[in-house]
């Protein structure tokens, strides 16, 4: 039987507490400590803007089936959408819009692309979790991500090659992150169910943080 969420503990702040150290252990992987610092170069971030192109691709796409659902719908915004601005960022990093035919994803990536499809497919639960762990996180930490490129490799302030993380149409970014915790705990869910979203937020951060290994592994030798 499922035990009960805690009493008086609102499901946004139940979620961020179970899910901090999977959370913590994402943000602070050796590839994203690395990338942040500029020990890596310009090519590591290019291969990572690579990777969340097909993450993106498939929470977008899925959100276009879920916009009417009573329990997913209300996660869809428009403004929030990412696709169009990763790809103008790909454009500018390759330096060519052919980069759409030569990249492919990491099998991490792969894995946690084909996630997030089969979930929005039957459980619009599991949709919310991904949604959440991706979309807080870009108007959050994200930022960081944004000031460091920056630094480290001369983008122009919230310009090409960092515009996935500039949310034009988001001008008070502290008071949607308020309206979206709001959202999170008026789901119409019942403990159980709630329990389940929780859990694939931890499955989400531990999908992202593959990805981050992945990228950090040596590349294969030709043999």
């Amino acid at each position: 039987m499922t035990s009960p969420l805690p009493a008086h503990l609102p499901f946004s702040t139940l979620v961020r507490d179970a899910t901090k150290a999977e959370h913590t252990r994402a943000e602070n992987s050796t590839f994203m400590s690395d990338m942040l610092s500029g020990r890596l170069g310009l090519e590591a971030y290019t291969r990572y803007t690579e990777q969340l192109w097909f993450v993106y691709q498939a929470l977008e796409e899925a959100a276009g089936r879920l916009g009417g659902d009573p329990v997913a719908g209300p996660f869809v915004r428009r403004e929030l959408f990412r696709l169009p601005s990763l790809e103008r960022d790909l454009d500018h990093l390759h330096g060519t819009p052919a980069w759409r035919g030569t990249v492919t994803p990491l099998a991490s990536t792969e894995t946690y692309a084909n996630r997030i499809t089969e979930v929005s497919r039957d459980w619009p639960g599991g949709y919310v979790a991904h949604h959440y762990t991706r979309y807080l996180g870009d108007l959050s930490g994200g930022q960081v991500v944004r000031g460091s490129a920056e630094r480290n490799w001369g983008f122009a302030r919230k310009g090409d090659g960092v515009r996935f993380y500039v949310f034009e149409d988001i001008p008070n970014p502290a008071a949607f992150k308020r309206g979206y915790r709001e959202l999170l705990d008026s789901v119409p869910a019942d403990d159980e169910e709630k329990w389940r979203i929780v859990g694939e937020c931890g499955r989400a951060f531990t999908l992202n943080t593959a990805v981050f290994e992945e990228l950090a592994a040596p590349a294969p030798t030709a043999g």
